[in-house]
């Protein structure tokens, strides 16, 4: 999901994390071309003809006319990664994306704002904004730029890329990689399948505010990836608690009943995780045979195409080795 903080933010705003996937419609039914939406350049020049103008976007808003190839677009949300994906050149990203290393090191030029600095906002001179359908001054926005809003957790995160695809006009390119993400999550669970065996289960927890909390299917975290695309299995106390709302907050005293042979645990230093030193926690099956692997929240939160390509390398890491 999706956004702690998502889990945090945004339940509390929208995360305990994050981080998104509930629905399973889409929000909009695509880019349609402007009258204006090429530009010619010199044939003889060598250079790939870029195209300008602006196309139709179909947004669950209504539709908005944005640029067919924006230059300069502010995310106020947690699609940073998607667009970074698809080789849109952002220059504005919320806290969220600027404390995320993986993003970091590429948003080189990139600086942090928020829907509250409208000036900011301004002084980057954005042909494009993305955001959320909650952001503040969403009428202020427009008035800068172009602005196209998500509600989180509207469509399914594999949806929620190619409609942030084809608000950017690279609908194909979005499309693309969802099929190669699709392939090679199903091999890489099929091969920890046949290497842990098909019953074999996977808890992902996270402490926050002195509390833990364990995921469902759609929370980010890699949850998707796990469960949705490779199919490996949660124990049956977090399907009974945490599949439905997409997380659940227990006391860390009550951790082992939700632990499976392997925990996969979204670890911030900022958070006190002094648990890990208890006999309680030493005891639980899964630490005790070396089964938990230690994530940085801070690039697993959300479930966005470059967070997913990163977690994936994570589990193949970590469920496979060297293999």
């Amino acid at each position: 999901m999706k956004r702690l903080l998502v889990p945090f933010i945004l339940i509390m705003v929208l995360v305990i994390s994050a981080c998104g996937n509930a629905g399973n419609g889409s929000s909009s039914t695509g880019a349609s071309e402007s009258a204006n939406n090429g530009s010619e350049q010199t044939k003889d020049s060598g250079q790939v003809p870029v195209e300008s103008g602006t196309i139709t976007y179909q947004s669950e808003s209504g539709p908005i006319e944005v640029p067919a190839n924006p230059q300069r677009v502010v995310v106020l949300s947690t699609y940073t990664g998607d667009l970074i994906s698809l080789g849109v050149n952002v220059v504005g990203v919320d806290s969220w994306a600027m404390a995320n290393p993986k993003f970091k090191e590429k948003l080189p030029g990139a600086v942090e704002v928020s829907d509250e600095n409208l000036e900011k906002i301004i002084e980057l001179d954005p042909d494009l904004i993305i955001g959320s359908s909650d952001n503040k001054n969403l009428d202020k926005l427009k008035e800068i730029a172009p602005t196209v809003t998500y509600t989180y957790g509207k469509v399914d995160y594999l949806t929620q890329h190619l409609e942030i695809g084809k608000a950017v006009n690279k609908e194909k390119e979005a499309q693309a990689w969802i099929d190669d993400f699709k392939q090679r999550a199903q091999t890489l669970g099929d091969e920890i399948k046949a290497k842990l065996g098909e019953d074999t289960t996977v808890t992902v927890m996270e402490s926050f505010d002195k509390q833990m909390y364990v995921f469902g299917d759609n929370w980010g975290r890699g949850t998707e990836i796990l469960y949705q695309q490779m199919g490996l299995k949660m124990p049956e106390k977090v399907k009974e608690m945490a599949l439905k709302d997409g997380y659940y907050a227990i006391s860390s005293e009550v951790l082992s009943e939700y632990v499976g042979d392997y925990l996969v645990f979204s670890k911030s230093a900022e958070q006190d995780n002094s648990f890990q030193e208890t006999s309680t926690y030493k005891e639980i099956p899964a630490v005790k045979n070396g089964h938990v692997f230690e994530a940085n929240a801070s690039e697993f939160y959300f479930n966005d195409a470059l967070t997913l390509d990163s977690q994936l390398e994570f589990f193949r890491e970590h469920f496979l080795g060297n293999e």
